[in-house]
């Protein structure tokens, strides 16, 4: 299976593209705001990522990130890290509230 990214197995966003399709929104603006939420979402993820790694590790991890092995890249978080889907999957829960948080407060707005 191909992933987009070494995390996507962690990652669900339906509830957030279900909320946007609450929204009046053209169609180019929710995938502009799809956009935004992944991108969103990957740098923290690459935040939590750097800063639970050592030097040394963060360099081979970045190496792997560059390269687009996600398996590879996985793989050594997981030998560096024991605990690191852990912590990728709390840090995509906090984003994902902020995010849907914040759709709600922009439908109430609209209403």
């Amino acid at each position: 299976m191909q992933y987009k990214h070494f995390y996507a197995h962690l990652v669900e966003t339906t509830d957030i593209v279900l909320e946007l399709g609450e929204l009046d929104l053209t169609p180019e603006e929710r995938i502009h705001l799809l956009s935004l939420v992944e991108a969103n979402i990957h740098s923290n993820v690459i935040n939590t990522v750097l800063s639970t790694l050592d030097e040394e590790n963060k360099k081979i991890f970045l190496k792997n990130l560059a390269l687009s092995d996600h398996i590879k890249t996985l793989d050594h978080l997981k030998q560096a890290s024991n605990d690191i889907e852990d912590k990728i999957q709390e840090t995509i829960s906090i984003i994902k509230k902020e995010l849907l948080e914040d759709l709600k407060k922009a439908k109430k707005i609209k209403k």
